[in-house]
């Protein structure tokens, strides 16, 4: 009986998983569509009049403005999410994704509009920055909540699985349409397929998250703390600016690794090899998550924040600042040194969900997450691109390299005073 309920407990979990993952799978592939047809949409949403660099920036720093919207859609979800149920928060997030990437697809361009459609563009993008800001916290408190005591970091790992994968498929997206149809196609509007695509996945999606269970109790959802930004600050001040301190380095460290190497590896490879290159090392990424989630379980959460802020601020200013510079040319070295980046990220990613989790109560979990998360991300994750192309503008490119090295020695510091011993979570039945 004892081993039948044990076996239920892991096809329910798993079920739960996948349920959660698929739709967190869909909203990212719709947010990162973004940073892979980037060069595409621009010129039909931008001023004419203005440069190629200027043009640049400016749609970097539509990428940005993006995730400063989204500690507002972690509070919202987050306050969803903990007073009504972790479930109806993660509903309401892909029906808010799927309707921006349909209004995504079907922008109008600056030649028939005028000035609005940059406007318009940066409207719907921020829209995009909610939905993923209400959907990070929801799916990582979801995902530490359902997995099985002694491989919570494991099943965990799933969420950036997902979140990989959607930015492999938006970036096998591109490869697709550009081996299928021309540059002049994907600018005359080709560019407004994957949006189309994003939204209706997102649909779909709905269906498998609609039958999950809720993991949230009526006592934690009744509680007078649930939901509350006040009392989460002050009760949990530590835990929120632990959280914050950790995923500055963290969120700017993955939007360098695996967006901006985008634009980076590009001064030495046409589009299509970079493409290639990029989704071969997104599809490393996906699959060693696991992996690093269970060497986690195995040795400490704490343990593997430690190594991944030493290891990456050893070798990204080597790897990145000098490799991929000298051997700019070369798509299989370029390989090689971005997929050693990605695996060097996946000591924080793999368990980044869990680790925030375990820092904050069952009442306040979404929203603790949720927000800290989304500061940090703000703050440091969506500003990458757009600083390193600032550097770049001067002539400093690989001081922007330093910027990062600096973050993850601090990074260090903050997962030092981290307790070595969950405070929350692992005890909680579900």
């Amino acid at each position: 009986m004892h081993e039948e309920t044990k076996k239920g407990k892991s096809r329910r979990a798993i079920k739960s998983i996948i349920g959660a993952a698929s739709g967190n799978l869909v909203e990212w592939f719709d947010f990162y569509i973004y940073a892979v047809f980037v060069a595409y949409f621009r010129d039909a949403l931008i001023p004419s009049d203005l440069d190629a660099g200027a043009k640049s920036i400016y749609v970097w720093g539509i990428f940005a403005a993006s995730f400063f919207t989204r500690p507002l859609g972690s509070w919202l979800f987050g306050y969803i999410g903990d007073k009504y149920g972790r479930k109806k928060s993660m509903i309401m997030s892909i029906i808010l994704m799927s309707f921006s990437s349909f209004l995504f697809a079907l922008l109008p361009t600056y030649e028939s509009v005028g000035v609005m459609a940059p406007l318009l563009l940066l409207v719907v993008r921020l829209l995009q920055g909610l939905s993923v800001g209400g959907e990070y916290g929801a799916v990582a408190t979801y995902m530490s909540e359902v997995a099985l005591k002694g491989r919570k970091g494991f099943f965990s790992s799933f969420q950036y699985v997902t979140l990989s994968g959607g930015h492999l498929l938006a970036s096998l997206m591109g490869v697709i349409m550009i081996s299928f149809m021309s540059a002049q196609q994907l600018y005359d509007g080709g560019w407004r397929i994957p949006f189309a695509i994003g939204g209706v996945v997102a649909l779909l999606s709905l269906f498998l998250r609609s039958h999950l269970h809720e993991t949230s109790s009526v006592a934690s959802r009744d509680s007078k703390d649930s939901g509350n930004i006040i009392s989460l600050i002050r009760k949990h001040t530590r835990a929120f600016f632990t959280v914050i301190g950790f995923t500055s380095a963290g969120s700017l460290s993955f939007y360098t690794i695996t967006v901006y190497s985008r634009t980076y590896i590009s001064q030495g490879l046409d589009t299509q090899a970079v493409g290639l290159v990029t989704t071969a090392c997104l599809f490393v990424f996906m699959i060693v998550q696991p992996i690093f989630g269970a060497l986690g379980d195995r040795w400490g959460n704490r343990k593997s924040m430690i190594y991944f802020s030493i290891f990456t601020a050893l070798l990204i200013y080597p790897v990145m600042g000098i490799g991929m510079k000298t051997y700019g040319d070369n798509p299989y070295i370029i390989f090689v040194l971005l997929s050693i980046m990605m695996i060097t990220l996946s000591f924080y990613t793999a368990i980044g969900g869990i680790v925030k989790a375990e820092m904050f109560p069952k009442e306040v979990r979404v929203l603790g997450v949720g927000v800290s998360y989304a500061i940090g991300n703000a703050i440091f994750g969506g500003t990458a691109p757009a600083m390193a192309l600032k550097f770049k503008d001067i002539n400093q490119e690989n001081l922007f390299f330093i910027y990062v090295i600096v973050m993850l020695v601090i990074c260090l510091f903050v997962s030092m005073t981290m307790p070595k011993e969950p405070q929350h979570l692992h005890d909680e039945e579900h």
